[in-house]
Parts: C-alpha cells; sequence; structure tokens
C-alpha cells in the first residue's frame, strides 16, 4: 500500500498528539493534501529556501520540520515576504509541509526527553505538566528536572553537553568549579522556565536564546546557566526522532527512504 502524508500524520500525532502544543503554536500539515503518495521525505528543522531546493533535488515531496513556516496567520502569500515566497516554492515543486513543534517537544519520549537522554540524565521529572495531556500521562509537558547520580562542576558540565550535542561551543555563567546536583533542561527556549527551575532547587538550567539581565540576575543568584543555543538543544534530538519513525515505516512494510537534512545548520557563526 503506497504511504500517503495522511499516513505520517497519523504516526505522528498518535505519537505526540496535537493537544500538547502549547495555545501559541501551530502544528500539523502546513501546505499540501492529506491524500497526496509520497515519495521521499526530507527532515529539517526549519523550512528554509535551502532546505526546499534540498528536497527537489532528493525528489522528496514531503518535508517535516520542528519549527512550523505558519507560526502566524498570514495575511497574504505573496512574494513580497519571505514565508510567502517559501510557500509558492513548495506548491510550485509541489512539495508537502508537516511540522511538529511543541507537541514534539512536550510528549513523554520526545525531543525533551531525547535530549536528556543524550546528556545521559535517566531519572528526571517534568518541571510543568501539559494541562492538556491526557488522564493517565503524567509526563509529558515542558521542562525536565535530573537529580545526578554525583555532583559535577559547571566547567564540567558544560564539556558534557558540547560532547553530547556534538557543538562546538556553549556560553555560561556562574563559577567554573560550582558543584551542580541538580539540573533543570528545557529545549529551545527556555528563559521563561528561570524562576520555576530555582523554585524547584536546580543549580543549573541548560537552555538556549537566553539574553543578558536574565542571566545576569539568576547567575548572581547562584544559579549557574548553560545556553548550548535553539539550534544545539533541538536538532541533535530531532535527528533522532527521524531515525525513530524511519524504523517506524519499515517495520510497517513501507520503503519510502528519510533523508536528514544536510542544509540544516545554525544561523549563527563563531568569530
Amino acid at each position: 500500500m503506497a504511504l500517503k502524508i495522511r499516513d505520517i500524520k497519523e504516526i505522528i500525532e498518535k505519537f505526540a498528539p496535537i493537544n500538547l502544543k502549547e495555545s501559541y503554536d501551530n502544528v500539523g500539515l502546513m501546505v499540501g493534501e492529506l491524500d497526496k503518495e509520497i515519495t521521499s521525505i526530507l527532515v529539517a528543522l526549519d523550512c528554509t529556501m535551502e532546505v526546499i531546493k534540498e528536497a527537489v533535488e532528493k525528489n522528496c515531496n514531503l518535508i517535516i520540520t520542528h519549527h512550523p513556516l505558519l507560526f502566524k496567520k498570514p495575511s497574504s502569500i505573496t512574494g513580497e515576504t519571505l514565508v510567502g515566497r517559501k510557500i509558492m516554492e513548495l506548491i510550485k515543486n509541489d512539495i508537502s509541509l508537516y511540522s511538529a513543534h511543541t507537541n514534539l517537544d512536550s510528549v513523554d519520549g520526545g525531543i525533551n526527553d531525547t535530549v536528556m537522554n543524550l546528556l545521559g540524565l535517566n531519572e528526571y521529572v517534568t518541571m510543568e505538566l501539559s494541562s492538556e495531556r491526557y488522564f493517565e500521562d503524567n509526563k509529558s509537558g515542558i521542562g525536565r528536572l535530573a537529580n545526578l547520580n554525583e555532583t559535577i562542576t559547571l566547567k564540567d558540565l558544560c564539556n558534557r553537553v558540547k560532547k553530547s550535542f556534538k557543538i562546538p561551543y556553549v556560553r555560561y555563567a556562574g563559577e567554573d568549579f560550582m558543584k551542580i546536583k541538580k539540573v533543570a533542561v528545557i529545549n529551545g527556549s527556555g528563559q521563561e522556565y528561570f524562576s520555576l527551575a530555582k523554585k524547584m532547587g536546580a543549580d543549573c538550567i541548560i537552555t538556549g536564546d537566553t539574553s543578558y539581565h536574565y542571566v545576569s540576575d539568576f547567575s548572581e543568584e547562584g544559579i549557574g546557566i548553560i545556553d548550548a543555543g535553539h539550534f544545539g538543544t533541538e536538532w541533535p534530538a530531532f535527528k533522532i526522532l527521524a531515525f525513530m519513525l524511519e524504523s517506524k515505516l519499515q517495520r510497517d512494510g513501507h520503503k519510502n527512504r528519510i533523508f536528514v537534512s544536510e542544509k540544516v545548520k545554525d544561523p549563527y557563526k563563531i568569530y
């Protein structure tokens, strides 16, 4: 039986139900038709023009991204905006686009849990449970908090983060040899959860997209901050979930190939 976009939608949303998304978010099929047969699939963090071109070159007629292209409802779709140009390019090349964002962050076994596993943190709790989770679900939500088996210095934890995420650098705040026993981890942008992390007793917070005043204040209160970047705290985990999807399709007898984008990159450079 041919693999259709509807099938991919059902697989993803069975794993990461749409009800787990944050209220501000937009997830699901962004562009395309549910009954379209799939050739191959390209997985990327963002739907950039380079990623769309890559999909064309690899004969992929479905792109799956973490970040939604249509985050806010556009007032028009024209060549005058970047979003408009991307949508027109997708349609012109008959490429569909599906995005799984905060529902995939939150769900038990999703991105935040995968990040914890990459860091070697296996025993943890959810910081803020989703109000829309199913009754029997006591894990899905934003952020994870782990008690380490042994204390570790902030400097050593920075090294672990770099090695685990395969990234060249992190930004951090705090004394190099301060002792860390309890760690909060929020993939992507987690700054709004700093106060909750402090309340829960975190010695250090690992996240991305931090800003000066937040970091300065919380560091002054003795909490270590490791900013591994939005890209660094999501792309390594998202790739792992892509491989899981590919394995699922193979078990179901589908031979459609899933490509992990070679054009995805952190927009920040080191000078």
